[in-house]
């Protein structure tokens, strides 16, 4: 099985090695590659799967804030047993979904890079318009907004409201944390949906693209 930086196509290559024999042959794989990108980058699959790294994630937190107010309530050994092992469960949930995510963030890296790349490579006003996706990009601008407004309405609405005495610290600990998760998740989507907005208009207007993204994990290598 390929992994998923082997799954990513090649940079173009320098000048002095290419070897398209005309234009509309190095247009057509430009064209084929940058179409495998965006989807790649910007598809329902890679929506769906974000989404469900945040629901992991969200249901690691759950149990943790579960062992808190299991904590902050128990008075006996049983009770602080069981709260040591939600901690442990949902500790095995919340690291790996973690890790998936900053993996995530660093291939979507190398597709911008890419994407980028290979854009510069030539200007195809009419194959590049194919490339704007605006159905798809309204999908993760609006999922990704409802996710970030209801990640601030649990960190900041939710916490002021709550009573002395009557909600615990465990609690508002469980419920802002789950905010948090949810806001992140949204961020990150609105900003690839942002970046993709802005990467699609420099191609079909011809400029040069120098979008860093707003939200990533550098690579650490160099090519």
């Amino acid at each position: 099985m390929s992994s998923p930086r082997s799954a990513l196509p090649p940079p173009p290559p320098p000048v002095e090695i290419r070897s398209w024999p005309d234009r509309g042959a190095l247009l057509a794989d430009r064209a084929a590659i940058l179409g495998a990108l965006v989807k790649t980058h910007l598809g329902p699959g890679r929506l769906g799967t974000l989404w469900l790294w945040g629901a992991l994630g969200a249901l690691g937190w759950s149990m943790i804030g579960t062992a808190l107010i299991t904590f902050e309530e128990s008075y006996d050994v049983i009770s602080a047993i069981i709260g040591l092992v939600m901690a442990a469960l949902g500790a095995g949930a919340l690291v790996p979904a973690v890790i998936l995510v900053v993996v995530g963030l660093r291939r979507d890296g190398r597709i911008r890079r890419l994407l980028t790349q290979w854009g510069e490579l030539d200007r195809d006003p009419a194959a590049d318009a194919a490339l704007r996706l605006p159905g798809a990009s309204l999908v993760w601008l609006l999922g990704s907004f409802a996710l970030c407004a209801f990640g601030l309405y649990a960190c900041v609405a939710v916490p002021a409201g709550a009573v002395r005495g009557e909600d615990t610290y465990g609690l508002m600990a469980l419920i802002m944390g789950l905010g948090l998760i949810s806001w992140l998740i949204g961020l990150i989507g609105i900003t690839k949906a942002f970046w993709h907005r802005r990467w699609v208009l420099g191609l079909l207007r011809g400029a040069t693209v120098p979008v860093p993204p707003l939200i990533s994990i550098e690579d650490g290598s160099h090519r």
